[in-house]
C-alpha cells in the first residue's frame, strides 16, 4: 500500500516530514552531514537495500536537499552533498539526538558528543526562542493562525481548534464539531 503524500496539508510538520519522515531519510541525512557522501559508503554504513538507497537519495536530490557532484566518470560515481537547505537539516537531527539520549540513550551513555566549535565545549540542541533566548516547551508556547493555515487534511479538527484558542471563541470539540 502507497504512503499517503502529506504535500497538501496545511501544516509545515506534516510537509516537512512528507520528505524527512522516514528513519532511513534521517540517517542518510545524519551520515552526509557528518562526512559519510558516497553512495557505497552509505549503504555499508547503513546496511540498507541499494534500491532504497537510491530512492531516498533521488527524492533529497529532488528536494533541493542534496546535490550530486560527480567523482569519477568511468563508471560515473557522486558524492552526495547538503544544499543549504540539506545544512539547515542539522538543527533538527541534534534536537532529535538530545531528545533520543535523554530517553533512549541506555546505560552506557549516549553513543555521541556533540562539541559546539566557537566556544570549545560539549553541549546538546535545545529549543529556544529567537527573541528572548528562553526554553520553548509545550507549555510555555501557544499556536496562533498562520496566513497558510487551513482547516482541511491533516487539520480537520486541529486548525478550528487552534483558531478558538486563538480568538477565545469555542472549540470545534465543544461545539459538538469534534470527537472525543
Amino acid at each position: 500500500m502507497a504512503r499517503k503524500q502529506l504535500t497538501d496539508v496545511a501544516c509545515s510538520i506534516a510537509r516537512a516530514t512528507d520528505v524527512f519522515g522516514d528513519a532511513w531519510t534521517a540517517l542518510i541525512m545524519r551520515d552526509v552531514l557528518l562526512g559519510c557522501t558516497r553512495f557505497d559508503d552509505l549503504a555499508q554504513d547503513l546496511g540498507i537495500s541499494r534500491k532504497v538507497l537510491a530512492a531516498r537519495l533521488n527524492r533529497l536530490v529532488d528536494e533541493d536537499v542534496l546535490r550530486r557532484v560527480r567523482y569519477q566518470d568511468s563508471p560515473p560515481r557522486h558524492d552526495y552533498q547538503p544544499t543549504e537547505k540539506g545544512r539547515e537539516l542539522c538543527a533538527v537531527l541534534l534536537a532529535l539526538m538530545a531528545w533520543g539520549d535523554r530517553w533512549y540513550g541506555g546505560q552506557d551513555g549516549p553513543p555521541l558528543l556533540i562539541r559546539h566549535l566557537d566556544c570549545g565545549e560539549r553541549t546538546t540542541a535545545v529549543s529556544a526562542c529567537a527573541h528572548c533566548g528562553g526554553a520553548l516547551t509545550s507549555e510555555n508556547t501557544n499556536h496562533e493562525p498562520g496566513p497558510g493555515g487551513r482547516a482541511g487534511p491533516g487539520t480537520l479538527v486541529l486548525a478550528p481548534m487552534i483558531e478558538a484558542r486563538f480568538t477565545g471563541g469555542e472549540s470545534a470539540r465543544e461545539a459538538g464539531g469534534g470527537r472525543a
